[in-house]
């Protein structure tokens, strides 16, 4: 079985999935009001979808939220995302940006995670992975294909290639186009767990088809899944603590 990442006390990829909320405010005042109403949820994680910030591209607005979310969160760990357009998120960035936001949301020392995009580029990648490290900030790198699934071998390889980045937790989602798609991204899952991963994973098939795949992590070898609360961050996201409620329940009956 591989590793778990631990950040604040949260074992990611140590027995049930994790879940991981997103926050998604245009404003300072919108996202630390999400923070806020997630006190009765107690996610595992939350993150901070930063793509959709008004002032994400003058870093110090960026500190200042950081600066009150941090607190607000209490001791839930904090992942910083910057989701491009081109892998679904709100705004463009190019590559020399994206690399000095990561850098800098790391070096502040008020995030625990942060997401990097695999295919921006490698050099670009391992840039961001290994400022981070050095911060003592653990690394998801991700990838997202909001247009179709690839097929199993593809899947594991993008898996394999993130975990060869050195980065701390692979990520991949993929839309299904139908229900086999669904069991193309499963066994990718259960593929790369079982024969090449010695750290946490995450995947996920999005939309309505593909919900099955947020609930079944703990089976085939998903560390973390994303729950909504107010406000979905991408297709096929449940309410948090509808998802709460059974991924205990598949827990308890393994």
């Amino acid at each position: 079985m591989s590793a778990y990442v631990e950040v604040r006390g949260v074992k990611i990829g140590d027995g049930i999935p994790k879940i991981c909320v997103p926050i998604v405010g245009k404003t300072k005042e919108e996202i630390l009001a999400a923070a806020k109403s997630f006190e009765n949820v107690n996610p595992d994680v939350v993150e901070w979808r930063v793509d959709w910030f008004e002032g994400v591209f003058e870093f110090d607005k960026v500190e200042d939220v950081l600066k009150d979310l941090r607190p607000a969160l209490k001791e839930t760990p904090l992942l910083f995302t910057f989701r491009t357009s081109k892998e679904g998120g709100e705004k463009a960035i190019d590559p020399e940006t994206y690399v000095t936001l990561n850098k800098n949301a790391a070096a502040t020392g008020l995030v625990d995670l942060v997401d990097v995009e695999a295919f921006t580029g490698d050099e670009y990648v391992k840039e961001i992975i290994a400022a981070a490290h050095e911060s003592g900030v653990a690394v998801v790198a991700s990838n997202h294909d909001f247009d179709k699934t690839p097929d199993k071998d593809d899947i594991v390889g993008r898996l394999r290639k993130m975990q060869d980045l050195d980065a701390d937790i692979p990520k991949i989602a993929v839309m299904p186009q139908n229900k086999k798609d669904v069991l193309t991204l499963l066994a990718a899952t259960e593929e790369m767990t079982r024969e090449y991963a010695d750290r946490p994973i995450i995947t996920m098939s999005m939309a309505g088809t593909g919900l099955i795949s947020r609930l079944c992590g703990e089976v085939f070898g998903s560390a973390l899944t994303f729950g909504a609360v107010g406000k979905a961050s991408a297709p096929g996201q449940m309410n948090a603590e509808d998802l709460k409620e059974v991924l205990t329940l598949i827990h308890k009956s393994l």
